[in-house]
C-alpha cells in the first residue's frame, strides 16, 4: 500500500517508508555524500537571522526592563546566542534567547515607541559613559530585519514562508526581459512544485514544473515591473488561450500583492550576476539542459546586455527556427553547464557530435574552420573551485530531468572538475548516466524524501532474496493490525498517511521536538550522548519524526537492546497509532521490534510524555516544548531513586537474564566484545548546523554481527538492572582505553582532590587522573579507569588551557591543531568523532583516541560541574 507516482517512463516513486538507507548502504557497501555537500539545503533552513546582526533586547534583570542593543553571536535553528553591546570580544556575559518567545525588535524600535534605553550593569561598570556607545551602535547599519522579527515571519525559515498557494513570479528561459507569474501548489523541502497562472484546466505539461526555491528564474511578485520586464506567458503556452483571454490573466498578475517578507528572503539568497565578456557567434561546449547526458558544441546566439546571453545546442540538419528555440537556453557567465572548446578533450571526456556532423572523429580546429567561427576564449569562463565532499560511488538523491517529479537513489560514477557523472536507480528502462554540477539544486543528501515526507524512486529487490536469520519480536501479532481494526479502516489510516506525506500544517504534521539536555536522563540513556544530539527534530510527517527521535533516544542508551524492550508494544497494548520497526545494535547483536507511533498531532505531546515516564527519565526530556532553564519538572534536584517513584515506574519484579542466558561478568571484570565499524546515521536533521553524520551505532558498542536477535530470549542483560548505568560506563571506558593507553603504560600521577565549589578560580587549570589498582578475583565490580578531576570548568578555558590539557595526553603533537583553530573550552565540549575527523583532518585511529579524551573531559564535567 505504498504512495506511488507513475512517471512518464513507467517507473514509480515508492513510498519511501518501504526503503532503508542504513540497509541499503550496507549491503551495497557504500557511503552517502556527506551533509555538508549540499549547501542549498542548509541555506533552505536558515531563518534569515545571521551572526554579526544587532538588534534591540529587553533587559530582564533591570528593575523597569528597559532595552539595550546586542549583536548575534551564533544562531542554532530558533535559539540566538547574543552579546550586550559594550562587551566588545569579552563574552562572559553572552546568553542564548528563544527568537520565538523573547521580546526582540529592530534597531530604533525603542526609540520610535518611546522605550527606555539602558545597558545591564556590566556595559555600565565598562563604559560609564555609555550614550555614546548607544549612538555609535544605532548608526550602523547592521540591523536585523524588522520582517524576520514580525510575529507571522518570525523565527521561519525561507522554505516555510513559501507555502501553497502563495505566487511567485518566473523569469523567462530563453529571454531574459520576460516573466510570468504562476503559484505555488505543493512545497517539498523547498522544492515547489509550480502552476503557470492562466493553465486552469490545461494538462500539466508544460503548465507545471519543480524548480527550488534559489533557482535564479524564481522572484517575488512585483519583480517583473520593478525591473522593467515584459509579462508574456512562455511561446510554448501561448497557442492555448487567446490574446484577450491572456490579457485578464495579466491583470491578475499586475493586482498580486507584494509580500515584503517573501521578497527580502528570495532577494538576500540570491547571489549577483556578474558581467561577461561572450559575443555573438562564440562557439563553446555545452551540456543540453533537455536532456543532460552528453557534451556537445553549442553557440552563443545572442548577447542581450552584459549579464545574459542566449546558448543554443549545435545542429548541422537544417532544422526549422522554432524548433531551435526549443534547443536554445538562458546563460550568464557563472551558469553551469558551459565549458570553453577542448574541456572535454583535456579531461579525458567523449564529446558528442552535433546531429548532422559528416565524419568519424570530430575535430575543434576543423569544426572552427566550417563554420567560419571563433572559439570563446577560456576567460570567459570562472575558474574551478577544488573542494567539495563529492567521491566517486558515493550516494545521494537526485532528480529524474525526464519526470522531475520523481526523485532517485543515484549513485556517483565519475568526477571530473566540479562536475559529476550519476547513475539513476530504479528505473524500469535503463537511462544514460546524468551529468549535473556540484552545486545542482536537483540533488540532495539520503534521506532527503524521508525527512521531507516524498516518495523515493529506489531498485526493487529481486524477488528471491538471501535468507537472513532473522528473529523479530512477535512478529504476528505486531505486524498485523488487531483483529479490532477491519481492513478498511487500517487501508484509510495508511491513505491518510499517503495523503499526507508531511507536508504543510494539518492534522497529520508533528511540531518540533526538542531535546532538552539539561533535563535528567534516568538510568537507561547516556547523558553525553543525549547532550550531542540535535537541538530539535522536525516538523514533518508525525510517523516520521518520532521514528527518527525514538532511534535517537535508543542510539544515546547505554544498552541500546533494554531500551528498545521498554519502547516495544505490548502483548495487551490497545492499536492507537503506527507500528514501526525499530532497530537496535549491542555487542554484536541485531534486535529488532515493533513500536507503536502516534499519527496525528494532538497525540504527540502525550505520547512523548508517556515514553519518558516508559525510560524513567524526566517527561521534559524531549518533547514539543523546548526548556531553557529550568526544567517544571524540577528534575535536577531528585535522586535517580526518589526520581523513579516520581515517574510512576517502579517495577515489582526486577529484570534479570532470560533463563539459558549467559553473564558479561567473569571474575567481576566485563568481557571486551569484539569491537566492529561503526556506521553513520543516514537521517537529515532540519535546522542542524554542525554537519555530515553522526554515528548511529553509540560508542563503545560494535555493530551488529548480521544476525538479529528476539528480544524476548536473550538481549545480554545484567542481573542488576539498576546498575546498568555504572557496568555500561565501565565496559565503555575500557573499550576506549584499550585503543588509547600506549604499548607501555607510565605512571599515573597522584590524585588530586576534587577543590571544593567556592575555590576561588586559579590561573590555570589542573587535570589529573584516579589511579584504579586491578581489583581482585572476588571483586564483583571494577570503577571506570582514568577519572579525570578538573580544578576548573571546561566553559571557562581558554584556547591555552585546552592545548596545555591535550599536551598532558598522548595525543600532545596534536595541541598544535587545537592552538591554530582556537578551540576553547566551550568549543572542545562540542566536539564529536566526525567533527574531529572532518575539521581536524584526522585519521580514524588518531581521532578516536583523541575523542576518548575529550569524553574524559565531558565526563568530568557533567560529574563535577553541570549537576
Amino acid at each position: 500500500m505504498s504512495q506511488e507516482t507513475p512517471d512518464s517512463d513507467g517507473d514509480c516513486a515508492q513510498d519511501v517508508a518501504d526503503f532503508s538507507w542504513d540497509d541499503y548502504l550496507e549491503e551495497t557497501e557504500a557511503v552517502a555524500v556527506p551533509h555538508h555537500a549540499f549547501k542549498h539545503v542548509d541555506q533552505g533552513l536558515q531563518t534569515g537571522l545571521t551572526p554579526g546582526m544587532k538588534l534591540e533586547v529587553c533587559v530582564r534583570s533591570e528593575a523597569d526592563a528597559p532595552y539595550w542593543v546586542a549583536a548575534i553571536i551564533t544562531t542554532c535553528g530558533q535559539l540566538l546566542l547574543l552579546r550586550y553591546e559594550g562587551y566588545q570580544d569579552d563574552r562572559r556575559a553572552d546568553f542564548w534567547c528563544d527568537i520565538m518567545t523573547a521580546d526582540l525588535h529592530p534597531l530604533g524600535w525603542s526609540r520610535q515607541h518611546g522605550k527606555t534605553m539602558r545597558p545591564p550593569e556590566g556595559v555600565r561598570e565598562k563604559h560609564p559613559e555609555w550614550e555614546a556607545v548607544l549612538e555609535k551602535a544605532l548608526a550602523e547599519e547592521c540591523s536585523a530585519p524588522a520582517s524576520l522579527l514580525e510575529t507571522p515571519q518570525r523565527g521561519r525559515d525561507p522554505v516555510e514562508l513559501l507555502t501553497a498557494g502563495c505566487y511567485v513570479e518566473l523569469q523567462d528561459g530563453v529571454d531574459p526581459r520576460s516573466a510570468w507569474a504562476a503559484e505555488v501548489e505543493e512545497n517539498v523541502g523547498g522544492r515547489l512544485k509550480l502552476r503557470l497562472l492562466g493553465t486552469e484546466g490545461l494538462p500539466d505539461t508544460p503548465a507545471t514544473l519543480w524548480l527550488f526555491y534559489l533557482h535564479p528564474r524564481l522572484h517575488p511578485p512585483g519583480w517583473a515591473k520593478e525591473q522593467g520586464c515584459t509579462l508574456r506567458p512562455p511561446s510554448e503556452l501561448l497557442a492555448l488561450r487567446s490574446e484577450e483571454e491572456w490579457e485578464e490573466v495579466r491583470q491578475r498578475i499586475s493586482d498580486l500583492p507584494e509580500d515584503d517578507a517573501l521578497t527580502a528572503e528570495l532577494a538576500k539568497d540570491q547571489p549577483a550576476v556578474a558581467d561577461h565578456c561572450f559575443k555573438d557567434g562564440m562557439k563553446l561546449e555545452a551540456v543540453d539542459p533537455a536532456a543532460p547526458i552528453s557534451i556537445r558544441p553549442a553557440t552563443v546566439t545572442k548577447v542581450f546586455d552584459e549579464k545574459y546571453f542566449l546558448v543554443t545546442m549545435d545542429d548541422l540538419c537544417g532544422i526549422e527556427e522554432s524548433e531551435a528555440a526549443g534547443r536554445s537556453f538562458l546563460c550568464h557567465r557563472d551558469s553551469p553547464g558551459i565549458f570553453p572548446a577542448q574541456w572535454s578533450l583535456k579531461n579525458g571526456l567523449p564529446l558528442s557530435p552535433p546531429p548532422g556532423f559528416q565524419g568519424s572523429d570530430f575535430d575543434w580546429a576543423d569544426y572552427l574552420k566550417q563554420c567560419e567561427a571563433e572559439a570563446a576564449p577560456q576567460h570567459c569562463f570562472p575558474v574551478e573551485q577544488g573542494e567539495h565532499g563529492f567521491k566517486e560511488a558515493m550516494k545521494l538523491e537526485a532528480v529524474n530531468p525526464l519526470s522531475p517529479e520523481n526523485i532517485h537513489v543515484a549513485t556517483v560514477t565519475r568526477v571530473k572538475g566540479q562536475y559529476l557523472w550519476l547513475s539513476l536507480e530504479g528505473l524500469k528502462q535503463p537511462m544514460p548516466e546524468l551529468i549535473v554540477h556540484m552545486d545542482s539544486l536537483d540533488i540532495f543528501p539520503v534521506s532527503w524524501c524521508e525527512t521531507n515526507g516524498y516518495p523515493l524512486v529506489y531498485p526493487i529487490k529481486p524477488s528471491v532474496e538471501k535468507e537472513r536469520k532473522i528473529a523479530v519480536v512477535q512478529p504476528e501479532k505486531h505486524r498485523t493490525p488487531p483483529k479490532s481494526s477491519s481492513p478498511d479502516a487500517v487501508k484509510q489510516q495508511i491513505a491518510n498517511q499517503s495523503e499526507t506525506g508531511g507536508q504543510g500544517n494539518g492534522k497529520y504534521c508533528c511540531p518540533k521536538i526538542y531535546f532538552n539536555h539539561r533535563c535528567f536522563s534516568g538510568p537507561y540513556l547516556n547523558k553525553g550522548r543525549i547532550s550531542e544530539l540535535p537541538q530539535f527534530i522536525g516538523p514533518g510527517n508525525c510517523v516520521l519524526v518520532l521514528k527518527e527521535v525514538l532511534t535517537l533516544l535508543i542510539n544515546s542508551a547505554y544498552k541500546p537492546s533494554r531500551v528498545l524492550r521498554e519502547l516495544q508494544l505490548d502483548q495487551e497494548s490497545r492499536w492507537q497509532g503506527h507500528g514501526e520497526t525499530l532497530k537496535a545494535k549491542y555487542k554484536g547483536k541485531s534486535y529488532r521490534a515493533t513500536v507503536e507511533i502516534v499519527r496525528t498531532a494532538d497525540r504527540v505531546a502525550d505520547f512523548c510524555r508517556k515514553t519518558c515516564v516508559k525510560l524513567e527519565c524526566c517527561p521534559n526530556l524531549f518533547g514539543p516544548r523546548m526548556v531553557l532553564e529550568h526544567c517544571s519538572e524540577n528534575c535536577s534536584v531528585l535522586t535517580k531513586t526518589k526520581y523513579t517513584y516520581y515517574c510512576g515506574k517502579k517495577k515489582s519484579k526486577r529484570v534479570g537474564r532470560p533463563p539459558g542466558g549467559h553473564t558479561n561478568l567473569e571474575g567481576g571484570v566485563k568481557r571486551r566484545g569484539r569491537r566492529r565499524k561503526r556506521r553513520k546515521q543516514l537521517f537529515v536533521h532540519k535546522k542542524r548546523r554542525s554537519s555530515a553524520s553522526v554515528d548511529n551505532t553509540p560508542a563503545g558498542s560494535p555493530q551488529g554481527s548480521g544476525e538479529e536477535e528476539d528480544l524476548d530470549e536473550d538481549d545480554s542483560l545484567s542481573e542488576d538492572t539498576g546498575s546498568e548505568l555504572q557496568d555500561d560506563l565501565q565496559d565503555d571506558s575500557e573499550q576506549s582505553v584499550e585503543k588509547s593507553q600506549p604499548a607501555t603504560p607510565s605512571p599515573s600521577p597522584p590524585p588530586t582532590p576534587r577543590p571544593s565549589r567556592r575555590r576561588r578560580k586559579p590561573r590555570s587549570p589542573s587535570f589529573s587522573d584516579d589511579e584504579n589498582h586491578p581489583p581482585s578475583p572476588k571483586t564483583s565490580k571494577v570503577e571506570p579507569p582514568q577519572k579525570l578531576c578538573l580544578d576548573t570548568s571546561p566553559l571557562e578555558w581558554s584556547v591555552s588551557d585546552v592545548v596545555r590539557f591535550i599536551r598532558t595526553t598522548d595525543c600532545a603533537p596534536l595541541a598544535r591543531i587545537f592552538l591554530d583553530q582556537e578551540i576553547d573550552g566551550q568549543a572542545l565540549l562540542l566536539l564529536n568523532l566526525p567533527t574531529v575527523q572532518e575539521c581536524m583532518d584526522l585519521k580514524l585511529g588518531p581521532a578516536i583516541k583523541l575523542c576518548h579524551h575529550i569524553e574524559r573531559v565531558k565526563l568530568a564535567f557533567y560529574q563535577q560541574f553541570a549537576t
